[in-house]
């Protein structure tokens, strides 16, 4: 039995309701949609419906499509069952932006790393290990040719960013969960520190920003600024985003990029559920415009029949 779907309905899964979930909503709403916002610890797994799926308010049904804003962080049994929700949406042809696959992906930076750098695209030298005893072996080895950066494998807004310049400053394996996600130090050319986030949205760039900042770390939740990208580096920003949103599978995404001192583009992360705020600040794009018109030009094909996930 086919589960019902009703079609003017878009599920936003997001921990809170933050000025992205209502600009998306408003965007939705301008659509003819109405965008119902839940958190995703909210959604069931319920054998009783058609479906197999329980949404607060959707008597059984399932929704045209979903939009994930975010997954609030937990134990790994709640992550777990949270990503097997929206697997279970995919699996019921449910469109997923982002599918639980491109946000697995793009949580554990290790992978992401590991997938940019099979593809062959540039990413800074990167070392993932479990253990101090290990973690100490890489910068006994890695140090003498340059910082190394210690981030955490899940984490966002430069949260728990460290430089490493001796092997004394490695954290205990408690502070980090015993995972050390180790990364070249990128030394950038001139006085400040740049660095650039791309977004992307259904195979298209839909603006950058350069992030400055008076330290290393840039991330505008840091108090990085957000400036215009203009000039000739535009295109080398552009292609090089496009390349690893194609490589990770996300719909829309948010990709970090540093300029080395020679020149060279860096790839350090792609970000599943980005923040847009600080692009929002400085581009005349509408990005949660631009979101929710991809995402319905998407699903409006299908009727009487799902669509691909």
């Amino acid at each position: 039995m086919t589960p019902p779907v009703l079609r003017d309905k878009i599920l936003i899964t997001s921990d809170r309701t933050d000025s992205q979930v209502q600009q998306l909503s408003a965007a939705f709403a301008r659509l003819g949609m109405d965008a119902v916002f839940l958190r995703l610890a909210d959604v069931a797994f319920d054998s009783r419906h058609v479906s197999g799926i329980a949404i607060p308010g959707f008597d059984g049904a399932l929704p045209a499509a979903v939009v994930v804003r975010s997954i609030s962080s937990g134990s790994f049994e709640a992550v777990t069952r949270r990503l097997g929700i929206l697997h279970a949406f995919g699996h019921l042809g449910v469109p997923v932006w982002n599918s639980a696959k491109a946000i697995e992906r793009c949580v554990d930076k290790s992978t992401t790393t590991f997938l940019m750098a099979r593809a062959g695209l540039p990413v800074p030298e990167t070392f993932a290990v479990e253990s101090i005893a290990n973690a100490r072996a890489i910068a006994e080895r890695e140090l003498p040719k340059g910082p190394l950066v210690l981030k955490p494998l899940f984490g966002s807004q430069g949260r728990g960013v460290r430089l490493i310049e001796t092997v004394e400053q490695l954290p205990d394996g408690l502070e980090v969960d015993d995972v050390y996600y180790l990364q070249r130090y990128v030394a950038r050319p001139g006085t400040t520190f740049c660095d650039y986030r791309v977004f992307t949205c259904n195979g298209a760039v839909l603006g950058m920003i350069a992030r400055r900042a008076d330290g290393w770390v840039t991330n505008i939740a840091k108090g990085a600024r957000a400036e215009p990208v203009t000039g000739p580096l535009r295109p080398a920003l552009e292609t090089l985003a496009l390349s690893a949103a194609a490589v990770i599978g996300t719909d829309f995404s948010g990709i970090d990029i540093i300029p080395a001192a020679d020149g060279r583009l860096q790839l350090l992360e792609v970000n599943s559920m980005p923040a847009w705020t600080g692009l929002q600040s400085v581009i005349p794009v509408r990005v949660a415009d631009c979101i929710a018109e991809a995402l319905v030009s998407h699903i409006a094909p299908a009727e009487g029949e799902r669509p691909a996930a």
